[in-house]
């Protein structure tokens, strides 16, 4: 295939620009390995000095690039057996639809068999507490690699597969942000098999190691390591079991696959999102009956929000037509495209962000709430930033088509100020 070094018209750069993307290829992965130590250290904070800095011997173990190759093999093989069905994405530059495996249940089902089979074979699934710094190591260091392999290979694209915001002639913003929008060998969807496959199922794999551990130091699991797993196991099978509205986001839609994606799928979800399972380990709780009782109820109505607004705005995505989304009232942005204003977007701006923000504070809430802010922030603000079509809607709302009284229409007075103070 030809050579290909044409660039896209040049857009706003996101990130900071050039500054950014040098700058967060360095920084997130050192946060990555430092909030891993500070979960289990004694204090348990980010905010203590000097600050917990592991031995060198302590970030790596032979054993963790076996396990991070193994286990990318071993979901790639899944990924690639005739299990589910074939899904149509949304239509490209050039007219054309790819095709996708619905199978990531599938997946999950069969690590969790896997699983059950390490059990009763002895295996110490407890290890992977000791193992996961190398793991984190190892999984940063395929990030590198896998990103700047997209990069080369995405000179040999045709120019219609490139994406946009990562096409600036800049090489350092476009390795961060991806230059190809689809990369492919053959049939083998990189960005979507990132997407949700090695990372959120190796975050429940994570998850009951620490729990295998908890029950080697104590005995059993506590009540607060199980419904950490519980609630987390949930928010990964309801992704999966919903694998195809996935086709419909900004990460597979709109956004390259480079550094930002391929760090964020492969080490950033698996090894934070499991630090409450890790704190726990080292820092057990005690819940009472009815503290659990309200965590469940919090994490339940969490739930109910977030997948009921997220399936009707994947069903508005797919086709607005449909009967269950054809009434609901929309705005118009200057590049055609309608805005929900209805239904579960009328009566909170971001509903689905609303279900995960209560999903991510019940997962904390079983941690020492002393530790809520040093160790419960991930979870909630990567949660409102997860990427998603909405976040790019926001900044299309600045060029809304329309008059100024279609806005006044839709919202009511004691919001317009806020929406004025949002944009600008």
């Amino acid at each position: 295939m030809k050579f290909n070094k044409q660039k896209s018209p040049q857009a706003e750069k996101e990130f900071g620009g050039t500054l950014g993307a040098t700058c967060i290829p360095v920084f997130l992965p050192l946060t990555v390995l430092y909030l891993l130590c500070v979960c289990r250290s004694p204090v348990a904070s980010v905010l203590q000095w000097p600050p917990v800095l592991p031995p060198t011997a302590q970030l790596w173990d032979p054993l963790a690039p076996v396990l991070i190759l193994g286990w990318m093999a071993l979901q790639s093989f899944f990924y690639l057996l005739p299990m589910g069905k074939l899904s149509e994405g949304m239509v490209l530059k050039d007219g054309s639809r790819l095709k996708y495996p619905i199978n990531g249940f599938y997946a999950l089902c069969s690590t969790a068999v896997l699983l059950t089979l390490s059990l009763w074979l002895g295996m110490p699934l407890g290890y992977l507490f000791e193992l996961l710094l190398p793991l984190a190591v190892c999984a940063i260091g395929v990030s590198f690699l896998l990103s700047l392999y997209l990069y080369i290979c995405s000179f040999w694209a045709p120019h219609h597969a490139l994406a946009q915001g990562g096409n600036t002639g800049n090489p350092l913003y476009d390795f961060f942000m991806g230059r190809e929008l689809n990369p492919r060998i053959g049939s083998f969807d990189l960005k979507y098999f990132c997407e949700l496959r090695p990372g959120l199922i190796g975050w429940v794999v994570i998850n009951f190691g620490m729990l295998m551990k908890e029950v080697e130091l104590r005995d059993s699991a506590s009540l607060a390591m199980i419904l950490v797993n519980g609630f987390q196991l949930l928010y990964v099978a309801d992704a999966l079991w919903n694998e195809e509205a996935v086709l419909t986001t900004m990460d597979i839609v709109h956004d390259g696959f480079g550094f930002m994606l391929v760090f964020g799928d492969l080490a950033w979800v698996p090894f934070t999102y499991s630090l409450q399972a890790a704190f726990l380990v080292v820092h057990p709780q005690s819940l009472s009956p009815l503290g659990a009782t309200a965590i469940v109820t919090l994490n339940g109505a969490g739930y109910y929000i977030f997948r009921k607004s997220n399936s009707q705005k994947n069903q508005f995505r797919r086709d607005p037509t449909h009967p269950s989304v054809a009434n609901l009232e929309t705005i118009a942005t200057a590049t055609g495209k309608r805005l929900l204003v209805s239904g579960w977007w009328g009566l909170v701006r971001h509903p689905n962000y609303l279900g995960d923000l209560l999903m991510a504070l019940a997962w904390s809430l079983p941690c020492d709430p002393l530790k809520l802010c040093q160790v419960g922030w991930r979870a909630s603000l990567h949660s409102y930033f997860q990427v998603s079509p909405d976040m790019f809607d926001l900044v299309q709302v600045r060029a809304l088509a329309g008059p100024l009284k279609d806005i006044q229409r839709l919202f009511p007075k004691p919001l317009l100020h806020c929406l004025g103070c949002v944009l600008g």
